[in-house]
């Protein structure tokens, strides 16, 4: 019989998880999952040649148990040496504070702090205690609320995580194996007394429908695994042939929006044109939940089915997707914008509508007000920009050249990348010069030409800043 550490051995090899060198991170909260894993890469970690830290979240929702599991988890990792990073969220706080779902709120909170680790500590791997007992789980809650593809792919052995990855070693391992390792390994735990009540739709599926189907088979969380990994593999593969199929069915509208060639789209096959909708949405709405509607797919999918007249459906967010012939335009819905515009005074101080205040002049003045404090300062040589300077919202087609490119940003890409929210992306007060070249998106980025410490050649100087009420 192979032994539990050879088959996890074998598991993290066969999917790369592992590399000589590595610093892990272990997600600890003291349970028996996370202890095994803990005794596990304490056993192995020469063997691997890595070095492991331990980081553990105590999330205040059990008062004195929860910081005794903290305690725990400390005074494990201080007896064996292993650096350790733990800390207290004020959970029920943040739950009183914003509503929603506590495990949600915990899981967000959890991966905050271990990202925060990792990124402090050049850790570039998070380590899970996730086994296939998890993966059942995961794959059946996912069936019985929406059975979506995405769902039933169910937990990845390896993904990427903040800016390094998070690996799953123990997927191919049930927790009753993760248990009797810990015992042989004679190691202690501590038990999360809200693991045994039903209040959770993942304690449910494991004390009422798990042990119903492992008495029909008792290996069918291992099934589980090998299904998701088949699944994952089938579909990863047909998002790459999607994505290469994306680039030359689809452009970029003048917009913030994308134009779909339905002509050619419905020559592809039907898996293939929905895993570009669902990339589209993903561009569309930057990766938030609203991109990976499976109820919106099948209806962008029968708006495509035809390219007689015209048709239109409002999307989320103030999107919509308009059928023109054999075009489907996704785009904002149209607002009619007014483009305010302000001339800019030189050497003295400009209110903006938006309670924004903005200084322009030469760089040797001194500039006070009795309203505002001096606010960020910026500063370029006048030969670089033509006067006068005036302040509007952003136009299509506009663009900045910001240092370290070659070519200049759109701003509709930059508002993207810098994660302005939609509504507020037209009323954005843009600086330009009288040659309307952007010399600055207010509060966001510069020209190359601008600065933010005074060179030499600088001789007009840029301050911003909000009024103090």
């Amino acid at each position: 019989m192979v032994s539990f550490e050879s088959k996890v051995y074998s598991f993290i090899n066969n999917h790369e998880l592992i590399q000589k060198g590595d610093r892990l991170l272990i997600a600890c909260s003291g349970g028996i999952d996370s202890m095994g894993l803990l005794h596990y890469f304490l056993s192995l970690r020469k063997s691997f040649d890595i070095e492991i830290f331990v980081a553990h979240v105590d999330h205040m929702l059990r008062g004195k148990t929860s910081l005794e599991d903290r305690q725990f988890v400390e005074n494990f990792c201080k007896e064996k040496g292993v650096p350790v990073f733990s800390t207290s969220i004020p959970i029920p706080e943040i739950l009183k504070e914003e509503g929603g779902n506590s495990q949600a709120i915990c899981r967000r909170e959890r991966y905050a702090y271990f990202a925060e680790v990792m990124e402090k500590n050049s850790i570039t791997k998070l380590v899970t205690a996730h086994h296939a007992d998890d993966q059942l789980e995961s794959m059946l809650m996912s069936f019985t609320r929406s059975g979506s593809l995405g769902g039933m792919k169910g937990i990845y052995a390896k993904r990427t995580f903040s800016f390094g990855t998070i690996i799953r070693p123990f997927l191919s391992v049930t927790k009753k194996e993760v248990k009797e390792y810990l015992e042989m390994k004679g190691g202690t735990y501590r038990e999360d007394s809200s693991n045994s009540k039903d209040d959770y739709t993942r304690n449910r599926f494991r004390h009422h429908i798990i042990p119903l189907m492992k008495q029909e088979n008792e290996s069918i969380p291992q099934n589980a695994v090998q299904l998701a990994e088949r699944i994952q593999e089938d579909d990863d593969y047909l998002f790459t042939i999607a994505t290469s199929k994306f680039t030359q069915l689809t452009r970029r509208s003048d917009g913030d929006g994308y134009v779909l060639d339905i002509t050619a789209f419905q020559k592809e096959p039907l898996s293939i044109q929905r895993r570009i909708i669902l990339m589209l949405l993903n561009y569309l709405y930057n990766g938030t939940e609203s991109s990976n509607s499976d109820v919106l797919a099948r209806s962008i999918l029968e708006l495509c089915k035809t390219q007689d007249g015209s048709a239109t459906i409002d999307l989320p967010k103030q999107f919509v997707a308009n059928r023109i012939y054999d075009e489907v335009f996704f785009e904002k819905k149209t607002v009619k914008v007014i483009h305010d515009e302000t001339i800019v005074q030189l050497n003295e101080w400009n209110k903006l509508k938006n309670g924004m205040c903005l200084y322009i002049g030469e760089a040797s003045n001194v500039a006070k007000s009795e309203e505002i404090d001096e606010g960020v300062k910026l500063y370029f040589n006048s030969k670089s920009f033509t006067a006068p300077f005036r302040v509007r919202s952003r136009k299509d087609g506009d663009r900045i050249h910001l240092k370290g490119m070659e070519k200049q940003k759109r701003l509709s890409r930059l508002f993207i990348d810098e994660k302005v929210p939609l509504l507020d992306r037209d009323s954005w007060p843009i600086l330009v010069d009288s040659k309307d070249v952007v010399m600055a998106v207010i509060g966001i980025r510069e020209n190359k030409n601008i600065s933010k410490i005074q060179r030499a050649q600088d001789d007009i100087k840029i301050i911003i800043e909000y009024n103090k009420e």
